[in-house]
């Protein structure tokens, strides 16, 4: 749906990627789901603050490497001058280097180029109903040593148990999932899921999600400052 006065409740897009053709694709992705609709597109950062000013998106879908502006000082000051809209990264770029970065700017969500577009559809939704969406891998990367044993010293304290019940919930798995894969019963696995909540003072799954984003990247910050 691409009248956008006939979709006023629609989840209202903004797309950012100096590829013109990947920028169609998205566009022809999204306007099938009746709840979507692209109100504009930008080649770089500039562009797309200018949108974002003139337009009032609800999301920002941003590719990260572009030129004139890159899409992290883009989300940087889109989360400074309009902190109502949420930026959801979308880039090729899975590692640590980049995660990091794109989350500590403000951004709402990471999903990669790689994905299908269900999960492109899925994550947007996400981010708008929720405001927070990791991709499993991209959860994974960002989980990758919260559990080791150096990570004890952030507050509050989880049981090793916990951790791995955490590591899992994160990346999206069901209470049953989490069950078989650490051969425990779903309603243990419901209990330590209700406990790390009660413990991170977070309600739902995305607020766990947002959590992890948040303290993950604290402690990183936090052991930078001792290895200096």
């Amino acid at each position: 749906m691409s009248d956008t006065a006939i979709c006023a409740k629609c989840i209202r897009v903004l797309v950012v990627d100096d590829h013109a053709i990947l920028r169609d694709g998205i566009r022809s992705l999204l306007e099938r789901h009746e709840d979507l609709t692209v109100v504009g597109e930008a080649g770089n950062g500039v562009e797309a603050l200018a949108l974002v000013e003139a337009l009032r998106p609800d999301i920002v879908l941003m590719d990260l490497a572009m030129p004139e502006m890159d899409g992290l000082e883009a989300t940087r000051r889109l989360r400074e001058s309009h902190p109502a809209v949420k930026v959801l990264i979308l880039t090729q770029h899975a590692n640590q280097e980049y995660i990091a970065p794109a989350l500590q700017a403000g951004a709402a969500g990471y999903v990669l180029k790689r994905s299908g577009g269900r999960e492109v559809v899925a994550a947007i939704r996400d981010v708008f109903e929720q405001g927070a969406f990791l991709e499993p891998g991209v959860a994974r990367e960002v989980l990758r040593d919260y559990a080791a044993p150096q990570g004890r010293d952030a507050e509050p304290r989880l049981t090793d148990r916990e951790r791995e019940v955490l590591g899992l919930a994160v990346v999206g798995k069901s209470n049953k999932e989490i069950a078989q894969a650490l051969f425990i019963s779903p309603k243990t696995a419901s209990v330590h899921r209700t406990n790390i909540m009660a413990k991170l003072g977070v309600r739902n799954s995305a607020e766990l999600v947002r959590y992890v984003m948040e303290h993950r990247l604290l402690l990183d910050e936090r052991r930078k400052m001792k290895d200096r």
